[in-house]
């Protein structure tokens, strides 16, 4: 593989969500990761599927054995980054936390992936998405008005929040690294990230723009032409056409182009334009709509399924999925030079022992000794 990132190694101390999916993104754009589990290391590796782990072999260590901790600590002394998603303590209580690594490798970038950061009144405690996006205030504004907030899956915490901030955060780490010499640790919490991303609604809300209400504002499905319709065939079609020469396409299609109506932007109008626009969305099923709307500016598309996005025309021309074995979504972003690609698919945990720790220099005699001492697995 030669995507941008070769020659960068990473060493990741398995957890769950999160920290996978930033060693997959890693991994995917050519950085050598060499994930580390409780596993068997014996294990078959047929593919597994488990497609946050792709990329890159999964090698059985015991942390809690000696050997299986100066393994780490070996390792790390050719690795450029360390990743885990233990509670704060846990890996300087395995002796493998950031001083101990520094001692054998100073320029080590050290990525930690939390819910509450490594400190503050929460940070032992535990969470998921829903709790990190709550407390952050995300999650306050998803969701209709009158009604509840709706979790966005677990997209905004542990991903968007969580995953993509670790690997910013860690590039960043990387490249003070290497024109320094000085390793750090990078504080990657999911409560941090996903304020972050609400950046815009506290600008809008600063500048009056935004009411602290669900459902009643432009974004939030408040705005007629910024909803989810349903359509004639019980699917749905999205609607975005917040700039008013969009809009006058979005009016072009549902024939209303030459018909009174109030301003756009006229807030006290939009419930009634809602329920005008789901009376006519209903008159036609998803796909005519789609025809009627393609190669439109009207920014309103079909709402697809999971498995119907991996076979739409745009997508499969654009070689957004990959169909081979699982189907699963292609490496992103794309380069012009230095391409990512997906590498091995996901095996057992351990199931890539030797052929892991062979890549990083460990000889057969080690391996052996490293099984004798219960090191591995």
């Amino acid at each position: 593989m030669a995507g941008p990132l070769q020659g960068v190694k990473v060493i990741e101390l398995a957890g769950i969500g999160p920290g996978p999916y930033a060693c997959m993104l890693l991994a995917d754009l050519g950085a050598e990761v060499l994930r580390l589990e409780r596993g068997d290391a014996d294990a078959s590796d047929a593919p597994t599927w488990d497609l946050l782990n792709r990329s890159r072999p999964s090698v059985a260590v015991d942390l809690k054995n000696e050997a299986g901790r100066e393994l780490v600590l070996q390792l790390c002394e050719q690795a450029d980054v360390l990743i885990e998603g233990f509670r704060p303590g846990v890996t300087e209580r395995l002796g493998v936390g950031p001083e101990d690594v520094w001692k054998r490798n100073p320029k080590l970038v050290y990525g930690r992936m939390t819910g509450y950061g490594q400190d503050g009144p929460l940070s032992q405690l535990a969470g998921h998405d829903i709790n990190y996006i709550s407390v952050s205030g995300a999650l306050w504004a998803l969701g209709r008005a009158g009604d509840k907030p709706v979790p966005p899956l677990n997209l905004v915490g542990d991903f968007g929040g969580g995953a993509l901030f670790l690997v910013f955060g860690v590039l960043a780490a990387l490249l003070h690294a290497r024109s320094t010499g000085e390793g750090q640790v990078v504080d990657t919490a999911m409560v941090d990230g996903a304020a972050s991303l609400t950046t815009m609604t506290h600008a809008f809300m600063n500048m009056g723009y935004w009411k602290e209400e669900r459902g009643m504002n432009m974004l939030d499905t408040g705005a007629h032409f910024y909803e989810v319709y349903e359509t004639r065939d019980g699917k749905y079609m999205a609607v975005g056409a917040i700039e008013s020469k969009f809009y006058a396409e979005l009016l072009e299609g549902l024939e209303l182009a030459n018909t009174e109506l109030p301003a756009q932007m006229d807030r006290d109008a939009w419930p009634a334009m809602k329920e005008r626009f789901s009376e006519i969305f209903l008159k036609k099923t998803r796909d005519e709509w789609t025809a009627i709307f393609e190669g439109t500016d009207a920014c309103t598309t079909p709402v697809l399924s999971p498995s119907e996005a991996a076979t739409h025309p745009y997508n499969a021309e654009r070689n957004v999925f990959s169909t081979q074995g699982a189907t699963q979504p292609n490496p992103a972003p794309r380069f012009s030079k230095s391409h990512g690609a997906i590498g091995s698919s996901p095996s057992a945990p351990g199931a890539r022992t030797r052929e892991g720790l062979q890549g990083w220099g460990i000889t057969d005699e080690q391996i052996t000794a490293l099984k004798a001492a219960g090191a591995l697995g």
